[in-house]
């Protein structure tokens, strides 16, 4: 039986629009042709696990540029890439009734502050597991075993919904039910197939 329902954040509770992003680095001179490569060459896993802030984080990407970018610029077009996404909100809020409802996200300091401004993350469910601050990220097992002890969750008791399939495979690895979240009505489907009851308007 499900008792506990945790959600990621990015493509999840908020769609993630990184393409805007993408095209004013282009636009500043940034070799975006390799967008893997790019990701590991300023390190976005260190700064999600915490291990570099998201200012020094920005200092980096500022430094590829060919010209000179104004640092209040590049701070808002790294802050201005999410869109809430109400359904899912609604969802999350929703299932609190009958559930333990909880966040787990790959995320850095920067934006969990501006989603956390925006939004309330911090208490908008029962609890938040991010990644900057307990120093593991997806899919590592490590922040998995993690939020199971900071939320005392019982693996076979847990649903997780992840936008990337190495996440729910991880999930599952740690005993965790897991849904690949591609949309909306496909989690609430699949909810329902777990013996999830969903809440009103969702019945």
């Amino acid at each position: 039986m499900i008792r506990n329902v945790v959600f990621d954040v990015g493509n999840v509770l908020v769609k993630l629009h990184y393409q805007s992003f993408v095209g004013y680095l282009v636009k500043s001179g940034v070799d975006m042709s390799d967008l893997q490569s790019w990701l590991k060459s300023v390190d976005l896993e260190g700064h999600e696990r915490g291990d570099v802030p998201g200012e020094a984080l920005l200092d980096r990407i500022a430094a590829m540029a060919a010209r000179p970018m104004d640092p209040a610029e590049l701070r808002t077009q790294w802050l201005s890439m999410f869109e809430r996404w109400d359904e899912m909100f609604a969802l999350a809020s929703g299932l609190m009734a009958d559930y333990r409802v909880y966040l787990l996200s790959n995320i850095g300091d920067m934006h969990w502050a501006h989603l956390d401004s925006l939004y309330g993350l911090d208490t908008l469910v029962h609890g938040a597991c991010a990644s900057f601050r307990v120093g593991a990220i997806k899919p590592h097992p490590d922040i998995y075993r993690k939020a199971e002890s900071m939320f005392d969750l019982d693996p076979a008791a847990t649903v997780f919904l992840d936008d990337l399939l190495p996440n729910v495979t991880a999930a599952r690895e740690c005993g965790w039910h897991a849904i690949h979240h591609t949309n909306a009505g496909v989690a609430r489907s699949q909810l329902r197939a777990l013996g999830v009851r969903l809440p009103a308007p969702f019945t």
